[in-house]
């Protein structure tokens, strides 16, 4: 009977660790959003970071190997988990372009603040966040690219064609993305409407435009 309620505090002291662990490194990627807001992730140090979650700068390697990896987590939360969520999209065939494109728009709302720190990442400050986007988004464009070459309409397209389209595609939600975490709230409702409204004349433009043969 001792044993077990000896291994019964154990284990609770082993979750109490593990909640505060977590805690922790929440308080770092919060904390981190925060001060990137103002100067960018390329600007701050480790030590202003760990002091933003109450920890010392040591204690920063419990949590993350290096910045760059604290980076890369901030990336799995925005553009990493927006490319697998469309893939569940994807399986719906009654979803209509503008359910997607609304859909993206709600995991953005869900996750402001760190579609926020991706777009202002996407084309400044640290390299290595600049590439972990830009493959992100290059996935999306291949997985999308993979959807068009399975539409009968476009069985003439050939594959750099079906690129330069989903490319366009998605770099039109980007960008709308980014005006939208960058826009006041009563503004919001119209650039997502805007965005479904251009995604909807690329997809108008796609159906009546016939690639050149002669390549």
């Amino acid at each position: 009977m001792v044993n077990g309620c000896m291994l019964t505090v154990m284990s609770e002291q082993a979750a109490t660790r593990i909640e505060r662990k977590e805690r922790t490194r929440q308080a770092l990627v919060d904390g981190t959003l925060e001060l990137a807001a103002d100067r960018g992730f390329a600007a701050l140090s480790l030590r202003e970071i760990a002091r933003s979650a109450g920890i010392v700068p040591t204690a920063f390697y419990r949590h993350f190997a290096s910045l760059d990896d604290l980076g890369a987590t901030l990336v799995d939360q925005g553009v990493t988990a927006l490319r697998l969520a469309l893939r569940e999209v994807r399986r719906n065939p009654e979803a209509s372009i503008a359910d997607t494109v609304r859909f993206v728009f709600d995991q953005v709302a869900a996750k402001r603040a760190v579609f926020g720190f991706l777009t202002r990442e996407r084309h400044g400050g640290s390299a290595a966040l600049r590439k972990a986007i830009a493959l992100e988004l290059q996935l999306i464009v291949r997985e999308l690219v993979a959807d068009l070459s399975r539409v009968r309409a476009l069985d003439d397209w050939s594959p750099r064609d079906l690129e330069i389209a989903a490319d366009l595609l998605v770099g039109t939600v980007a960008d709308g993305i980014a005006a939208y975490v960058a826009a006041e709230e009563r503004d919001q409702r119209t650039i997502v409407d805007r965005t479904v409204q251009k995604v909807r004349l690329i997809a108008l433009g796609m159906d009546n435009w016939w690639p050149p043969k002669d390549r």
